[in-house]
């Protein structure tokens, strides 16, 4: 899986519509292979992301969980520290 797609599910705030953009984008990529599709492609690059961002968004909101919301600077953070002991 794309080490660019984070977790979006059970954030305060909640994911952003960029944010389930981004993802989708990234899944796309990964998926067809290439990061700028050639211009006959670009048509359906564009509505997979589109499609697959309007389903993710669906998914997040119909997702339901009894943990607490993360918060998002607090993630970041520890994300921060473990590639900081990863790479020195």
């Amino acid at each position: 899986m794309c080490r660019n797609i984070r977790p979006l599910n059970n954030f305060e705030p909640p994911a952003t519509t960029d944010e389930v953009t981004a993802a989708a984008l990234q899944f796309v990529r990964k998926v067809s292979g290439t990061t700028k599709p050639s211009q006959a492609n670009q048509a359906a690059f564009d509505r997979a992301v589109h499609e697959i961002a309007h389903i993710t968004q669906h998914l997040l909101d119909d997702l339901v969980t009894t943990a607490p919301p993360k918060n998002r600077e607090v993630e970041a953070e520890k994300a921060r520290e473990r590639a900081r002991l990863r790479y020195g």
